[in-house]
């Protein structure tokens, strides 16, 4: 089961389990960006995510996760991940990230979704729209990549390509990043967003991957909150986050935390997906 840099390989069938977990994610997320609206707490939003897993007999990844208090992360404006769900009331314009993960059978799906709410800026919509783009971009690179580094750098150019199409410099956090996931959350190989000398694995079947850029409308530097969790950015910017986990097969990839197993969004960038 395990490769070189411990890399967990899957068989088909517990592929098939994660893209049972990952349905369950995508569902959730589908309704949490339905019922996402200024005046509803983190904290309502996480007991819905809560009894949408619970309701398809999954059990939430993140809850007790390193001691993390709650189903969900929610992280707002300038928090860029692990915002701890509670009493805030979300805001007309507020930039909202959720991340989601789900365990079926014991294997994993992990993924995560931003928008902008109702009276928000032209200028965080297209950060928004900009990270999705350079999640994809991401994507697709491990259909034609040899090396895992292809990730970094489709998602280095996507975001270059959307900061230069909308007149900005974004940043993209380096503190964290994508990872290996299968029967634990997070597990080897890293999985950047920024290129780097090292070219990392070899991109092989079996291997199931998150991929996750975070991005801001600053600098990419972060700080860690009190809380131990929330993760913002340091001077102040709005962020996104967007994530999905594919895994690679012996004909393809395929997005097993989409409902359409990727089938749109890579269609428009020449990839067609291989499912399991």
């Amino acid at each position: 089961m395990f490769g070189r840099e411990r890399i967990e390989y899957k068989m088909p069938e517990q592929v098939l389990l994660m893209r049972r977990a990952g349905l369950v994610v995508a569902q959730a997320l589908s309704v949490l960006e339905e019922v996402a609206r200024p005046g509803i707490t983190t904290a309502e939003l996480d007991r819905i995510a809560a009894e949408v897993i619970a309701d398809a007999g999954a059990v939430p990844s993140f809850l007790g996760y390193e001691g993390f208090p709650a189903t969900v992360c929610i992280s707002v404006n300038d928090e860029v991940i692990h915002g701890i769900p509670g009493g805030r009331e979300l805001g007309e314009g507020d930039v909202v990230s959720i991340d989601c993960g789900a365990i079926v059978d014991g294997w994993h799906g992990d993924a995560a979704l931003s928008l902008v709410l109702e009276g928000g800026s032209a200028q965080d919509a297209d950060l928004v729209r900009a990270t999705e783009d350079a999640l994809w971009a991401g994507i697709a690179a491990l259909a034609t990549g040899t090396r895992i580094s292809a990730v970094a750098d489709a998602v280095e150019d996507s975001i270059a390509a959307s900061g230069a199409a909308h007149g900005t410099r974004y940043g993209i956090v380096e503190e964290y990043v994508g990872h290996g996931i299968g029967s634990q959350m997070h597990q080897a190989p890293d999985v950047l967003n920024y290129r780097t000398r090292e070219r990392g694995a070899r991109l092989r079947p079996g291997m199931c991957l998150a991929v996750e850029p975070m991005i801001t409308r600053g600098e990419q530097v972060t700080q860690v909150c009190e809380d131990d969790w929330t993760v913002v950015t340091s001077d102040g910017s709005r962020a996104a986050h967007w994530e999905h986990t594919v895994a690679i097969g012996e004909a393809g990839i395929w997005v097993l935390t989409a409902r359409d197993g990727g089938a749109a969004r890579l269609a428009a960038l020449n990839v067609q997906i291989a499912p399991f």
